[in-house]
């Protein structure tokens, strides 16, 4: 069994805006959603060696099921589940019409309830009364939690999975939600990626690990600026992205809107470093090699790269080369675009996010722009790239994204004829 697997709905919380609309609205414009960081209460910010963040503003959970208390729920899944039912609504799915057996769950996290550990360790070490701990503090932690309580939420009772691959979380959700709807285990998979780490102990070891912009403190939106001379490391962001996945004789029979179809994956390890990739850029070719291949794809059929550009000075001249040995000349004709430069970088949620964008791409031929794209850096300059907006009809998109502990995957998405 293969079966063919589209996508029927889109849910998002962002720092530029919670919900498809305001999203795709304020992406289109290029505005900013990097602010300096707010969140951290007494904690003394100039001790941070960075202090900018994208960061989720007016998000409200009073809008949950019943069912589901929010104070038992941790930041990070509380987008999840915000998104999941933008998503559902937006693919008019009627559940209680579906089989529940035949909806999977599938969630990308890279962090988990990082809100709820840090306030609970730090609760319990300053008093010392083990017996205060919150009664639900593992179900609220743990990576499962999200997939746990959007399963609950919506009444899916198909496969259900949690995916922790760091940055390239979600983007391996998607790919197994293809899988799973491929080989017959689901007609429907609800594909999420979520995360909410802008916490103190999690902002300060990525601080230590010297991979966050510093030199732009002053200048929140401009920290931001993937393929550019003057980007000096990523800036954290959070949210969720959920998407509805599939199948095409399942859509079809319930004659649902279909934003493009998901033909292809692949999943792959550099075995190499658990932080820096390959500075060939081999491995990452590679991946995009098998997903091609999977999407039964030729690198001169690709019209859009929605890229994983963390805006770290290695991982986007890598991609970069990676990319000029697949697509070779072609290289400077694919669109390519950068979306963390506007949310920052969202770690288990950037699959999602970036897979949102793709098939709002492929469904309005608008191609976001790339903010703080002012000085291409020659060891990553495109000309696809654009600081501003462009438009091209796009029928076939691939995203790119890589986590720590080499892991690597791409997906190929396709307009649906």
């Amino acid at each position: 069994m293969n079966n063919r697997v589209v996508v029927t709905g889109l849910g998002v919380v962002s720092p530029i805006g919670i919900g498809v609309g305001p999203f795709w609205k304020a992406a289109a414009a290029g505005r900013s959603g990097i602010s300096a960081i707010t969140s951290f209460e007494d904690f003394p910010l100039e001790t941070y060696r960075s202090r900018v963040a994208g960061q989720v503003r007016d998000f409200d959970s009073v809008r949950f099921p019943e069912a589901i208390h929010a104070d038992r729920v941790d930041r990070y899944a509380q987008f999840a589940l915000a998104a999941t039912n933008e998503a559902v609504a937006d693919a008019g799915l009627r559940m209680e019409r579906e089989q529940p057996h035949r909806i999977g769950v599938i969630v990308g996290a890279g962090m988990g309830g990082m809100v709820m550990g840090e306030r609970e360790i730090t609760q319990l070490y300053q008093g010392r009364r083990p017996n205060r701990v919150h009664p639900n503090f593992i179900p609220m932690i743990t990576l499962n939690s999200a997939s746990g309580i959007v399963a609950l939420a919506q009444g899916a009772k198909g496969p259900n999975l949690t995916i922790s691959t760091a940055c390239s979380s979600s983007a391996h959700a998607i790919g197994q939600a293809l899988s799973c709807i491929r080989s017959g285990q689901a007609d429907v998979v609800i594909a999420v990626g979520a995360d909410a780490s802008i916490t103190p102990l999690v902002f300060a070891g990525f601080c230590s690990l010297r991979v966050l912009s510093t030199g732009f403190n002053d200048r929140p939106e401009q920290a931001s600026r993937p393929f550019d001379r003057g980007r000096d490391g990523f800036v954290m962001g959070e949210g969720a992205g959920a998407l509805i996945l599939e199948s095409l004789a399942h859509a079809k029979k319930r004659r649902a809107r279909i934003y493009a179809e998901v033909a292809g994956y692949a999943a792959t390890s550099e075995a190499y470093h658990m932080v820096i990739p390959r500075e060939d850029g081999e491995e990452v070719a590679a991946t995009i090699r098998l997903a091609l291949k999977d999407a039964d794809v030729s690198p001169a059929q690709v019209d859009y790269i929605n890229a994983h550009a963390t805006s770290t000075q290695i991982g986007d001249a890598v991609e970069v080369k990676a990319i000029r040995q697949v697509f070779k000349g072609r290289a400077e004709k694919i669109a390519v675009n950068a979306t963390k430069s506007l949310i920052g970088h969202t770690l288990g949620a950037a699959g999602a996010i970036g897979a949102l964008a793709c098939s709002l791409t492929i469904e309005t031929g608008h191609i976001h722009p790339t903010v703080n794209y002012e000085d291409p850096d020659p060891a990553c300059a495109l000309k696809g790239i654009s600081a501003k907006a462009q438009e091209r009809q796009v029928n076939v998109a691939l995203l790119n994204a890589f986590g720590f502990g080499s892991n690597n995957a791409a997906v190929v998405f396709k307009k649906h004829r």
